[in-house]
């Protein structure tokens, strides 16, 4: 990032020898080329940098979002709630591995198949009831070879039966701020009630590969294998570029073909999700274009890393006369590619600083901004705490701050340790 002001650089000028008198001809012919080469070279030095308009997509509804940032690149109708078909089986997978983190089911568990998960319709695993599966095999099965009848039987597993679990995926949905969904099952078979949005289903693949990236590791399985039926992931995406790990694809006659993919490149991972596809090849295009166009123009970048020092405050009152202040969390911008260095950062702290402070205490504001429009904004907090001094230093300090504030003088504390009280 760039400070508000940039000193000019200078070039020194460079002596030229002089050179010899061409005939016309030849001055004829440098004349044209010197007129030819000063005009690419003032078009390269005016070429503004321009982001082109995201390409054109045919899927109902879409989003291109970066996962680390949050920051939405593209998108059409993103909160349009929808028929989010197998796309269902992204929360399904990440109620699983919440209550995997939480300890209360393990991979080896034995999962009961019941008759409804044995006789669910759709894509299968093929499970068979009266049987158990291992929790980890069924996992694959949701996540790979979109069973229903797998999302059935670790959803009666979990939450006692189907619509205990929609409870579930409900709640975490409210947790995660997914404003345009509403679970009723496990598998996204067709019901009234049941929708979700582009922008809810990359919220949460962001949210499943930062809290659980070894269960997230499982959707860049190609295959599965479960009685002796080989069954391939259906997310082409993973063949086609080598830099998608992720995630589900979806299709009901409702609708329609749906996809949510996800990349890493370079340290930038970036979330597509289309849904209401014509085709099913539609779907993995417009993903794919979405990705390219995201990659090929923007970059994440980490601005600032957790617990960052960024400036030093005067403190009035405290038994110390400064206090560090800096950021608490990481920050990452999602930003045009090659504008890093034309960022700004202003720190916006109140005119005085008084004890006591306690460590982690809030102070001000950062904001970064390209082109004065706000890109983000994070709190600033105090490093460390500061009590409050005995009566002598605050009285001091009280009519110190008096008589500078009188005389218009800087509001400062004076240098070094405070008087002993």
């Amino acid at each position: 990032m760039r400070p508000s002001t940039k000193p000019i650089s200078t070039k020194p000028i460079a002596t030229k020898p002089i050179a010899t008198k061409p005939s016309p001809a030849k001055s004829a012919c440098l004349a044209a080329l010197r007129l030819c080469v000063f005009g690419l070279a003032t078009h390269a030095l005016a070429a503004p940098n321009v982001l082109p308009s995201a390409p054109p997509v045919s899927s109902k509804s879409y989003i291109l979002m970066d996962a680390f940032s949050g920051a939405v690149v593209a998108e059409r109708d993103s909160d349009n709630p929808l028929p989010p078909a197998s796309l269902t089986k992204i929360m399904t997978s990440f109620v699983a591995a919440s209550e995997l983190a939480a300890g209360r089911i393990a991979l080896d568990d034995d999962v009961p198949i019941s008759v409804k998960a044995w006789r669910t319709g759709g894509s299968k695993m093929f499970v068979r009831e009266g049987t158990s599966v291992k929790l980890e095999d069924l996992l694959r099965g949701i996540v790979i070879q979109s069973g229903n009848d797998a999302s059935v039987a670790v959803a009666e597993y979990i939450g006692g039966d189907e619509d205990g679990f929609a409870n579930m995926m409900n709640a975490h949905a409210q947790e995660l701020g997914l404003a345009s969904s509403r679970f009723v099952n496990s598998t996204g078979l067709p019901d009234d009630g049941h929708h979700s949005s582009a922008r809810d289903l990359a919220l949460l693949t962001a949210a499943l590969i930062e809290r659980y990236p070894d269960h997230y590791a499982m959707y860049a399985e190609k295959s599965f294998t479960y009685g002796d039926i080989q069954q391939p992931n259906r997310n082409r995406l993973l063949w086609r570029d080598k830099s998608v790990d992720g995630v589900k694809t979806g299709l009901t006659n409702a609708a329609g073909y749906c996809l949510v993919a996800s990349a890493l490149r370079d340290g930038t991972r970036l979330v597509a999700a289309v849904m209401g596809a014509d085709t099913n090849d539609a779907r993995f295009q417009d993903a794919q274009k979405l990705l390219a166009y995201g990659f090929r123009y923007y970059e994440t970048r980490e601005i600032y890393q957790a617990g960052d020092v960024l400036t030093t405050a005067a403190v009035w009152y405290g038994t110390e006369r400064t206090v560090d202040i800096g950021v608490a969390d990481a920050l990452r911008l999602t930003l045009p590619r090659g504008r890093y260095d034309d960022l700004d950062a202003v720190i916006d702290l109140p005119k005085i600083v008084e004890a006591p402070i306690e460590a982690a205490a809030e102070l001000g504001k950062v904001r970064i901004t390209l082109d004065d429009e706000l890109l983000a904004e994070a709190p600033l907090v105090a490093k460390a705490a500061v009590p409050q001094a005995g009566f002598f230093t605050r009285m001091s300090d009280s009519v110190t701050l008096f008589f500078r504030d009188l005389l218009g003088m800087s509001s400062e504390p004076p240098a070094g340790e405070p008087p002993a009280d």
